[in-house]
């Protein structure tokens, strides 16, 4: 029987050292994406690949990360003082510019071969640019290889040298190198945090004890979720949603599943869960199909909502959940599919579709539907001659927050990343100093909550002036049907992007696509509100 408050003091261990991988990798950081937004994360594994602890960073990537970890320990031989890269989303990854490092920790001397590391730290970012044809690499592509470098796991560092071969391989193909470079050392700076954290751990209490407890952990983690799903009532829930379009052609993409609720035995070790998605779309033409590794994630994200706070964010809570994925559709897509909105449109919506099936089950526990998009905006181009920089590329990428969805006690929360993200608004002081554009506006949209007894939260009304001519890139969703209401809730008002000319005209733009600005224009991007709770 596990001693509870030694394992508490674990838990707040392995999570501190998470916590701190995510600071040192903020503080080094080169982007204002990274540095401001904070669209990184850091875990920490088992020699086994298992997560142990997350950070409280970003559910897309905290929930897939071991599938990029798994992939690097599959590929490559990894011994004290490497670090591997990967971006594949076909080999655990996301979309190209969440960029994985994954660095071993080896705590006894590692006498043989078949030995393998004790433990494993990752980190895993967002590079505002890694190639493709539109610059933030997220613009309306056909197939994987319009939308920039794609990184197989290698070896970034072997032995504690540098690959520079690889590294000038990568700085070669993007378009803000010194950027880039700054930033993979931001990551790497996390991993030696990691590395350096868990050894100290371990001379503390000792491997044995250290590797007990993270074992300990994911029992704990898969105890309290068994626990979670023997209070909800066996049945099947199913539910679907939509987004609005993947950007070539105008037709809905549809998510649906299922989520089977099995009778809980007193002895079963079997999964009591299964979240099928079957019925979901074949995979689309446009970007915003997701690999298994997002689905999963989107999965992961969900129940672990559903559990106290002081659960582990472990491998265990997985245990007793079966997720099905089609090959070939929108939650499963193959190559060469296109994926950047993927991971930030797709995942959205597989999180609504989750709660909407789970609302049956749990009325009084699940709010409405937030925002369900991340507003993905991109912006490319030369510093203009009166810049310091004049004649070098730039590439700016953040995501705009929206309205969170009314709960069953309380109205929704206004301007906030919601579900799959967890990042910040950039301040518009580091925008406008980083960046040749202009913070116009910036403000709450009045009223875009849906109505309800509790109300959804508003979204957010972003425009931006630029002081130069640009490449414009938007990936969003719910500019059709706004995020959905419960329990006799309204839904949210969907968004809208216009571009205010010089002339002062407004010409409203699609979600997905790519525009040419000239100096002098302005994008504004009205976010969805959420929706709302109960009848009012």
């Amino acid at each position: 029987m596990p001693d509870p408050v030694e394992l508490e003091i674990f838990r707040e261990l392995f999570h501190s050292i998470a916590e701190e991988m995510g600071a040192s990798l903020r503080r080094s950081a080169f982007s204002p994406n990274i540095r401001e937004r904070r669209d990184y994360s850091c875990a920490v594994f088992d020699k086994d690949a298992q997560v142990i602890a997350m950070g409280d960073h970003m559910p897309v990537h905290l929930g897939s990360m071991p599938m990029s970890v798994r992939a690097a320990i599959e590929r490559l031989d990894l011994d004290r003082g490497d670090v591997a890269m990967v971006n594949d989303p076909f080999a655990g990854g996301t979309h190209l510019p969440d960029i994985t490092l994954v660095a071993p920790v080896q705590i006894l001397p590692r006498k043989s071969s078949t030995r393998k590391p004790d433990f494993y730290v990752a980190s895993r970012a967002h590079h505002a640019d890694v190639g493709g044809a539109a610059a933030g690499s997220m613009g309306l592509s056909r197939e994987i290889y319009q939308e920039g470098l794609r990184i197989p796991p290698v070896f970034l560092i072997r032995g504690g040298k540098t690959q520079q071969d690889v590294l000038q391989m990568v700085l070669a193909n993007v378009r803000t190198p010194e950027e880039r470079e700054g930033d993979l050392g931001a990551q790497i700076a996390a991993c030696n945090t990691g590395t350096r954290r868990l050894q100290e751990v371990c001379e503390r209490y000792g491997l044995p004890r250290v590797r007990r407890a993270t074992e300990e952990l994911q029992d704990y983690a898969e105890q309290m979720t068994r626990s979670l799903l023997k209070d909800i009532p066996p049945g099947v829930y199913s539910a679907e949603d939509f987004l609005d379009s993947d950007g070539i052609s105008e037709r809905p993409v549809r998510v649906a599943v299922s989520i089977r609720i099995e009778k809980q035995g007193r002895e079963s070790s079997q999964p009591l869960v299964t979240v099928d998605f079957a019925g979901s779309d074949p995979q689309v033409e446009g970007s915003i199909n997701a690999v298994e590794a997002i689905t999963y994630s989107a999965c992961f994200y969900v129940f672990r909502c559903l559990l106290a706070e002081d659960v582990p964010a472990a491998a265990g809570i997985m245990r007793p959940i079966r997720v099905i994925a089609p090959k070939g559709t929108v939650v499963n897509a193959h190559p060469p599919a296109a994926v950047a909105g993927g991971n930030v449109e797709m995942s959205q919506r597989i999180v609504d579709t989750l709660f909407r099936a789970l609302a049956q089950a749990m009325p009084d526990r699940i709010p409405a539907a937030s925002s369900g998009t991340m507003n993905n905006l991109t912006i490319g181009g030369l510093f203009p001659s009166d810049h310091a920089r004049a004649g070098e590329p730039f590439a700016y990428y953040e995501t705009i927050a929206g309205g969170m969805g009314a709960r069953p006690t309380r109205e929704g929360i206004s301007g906030v990343h919601t579900h799959m993200t967890n990042s910040l608004n950039t301040p518009a002081e580091a925008l406008e100093y980083a960046y040749p554009f202009r913070v116009t506006r910036y403000s709450l949209r009045s009223n875009s909550g849906g109505r309800g007894k509790h109300r959804g939260g508003d979204g957010i009304v972003r425009e931006l002036e630029l002081l130069c001519k640009a490449e414009v890139t938007l990936l969003a969703d719910r500019r059709v049907r706004g995020p959905y209401g419960l329990g006799g809730g309204s839904d949210g008002m969907p968004g809208r992007n216009v571009v205010i000319q010089n002339d002062g005209s407004e010409m409203p733009i699609p979600a997905k696509g790519s525009i040419r600005l000239r100096q002098g224009d302005r994008i504004r991007i009205e976010s969805p509100g959420g929706g709302g709770w109960g009848e009012s």
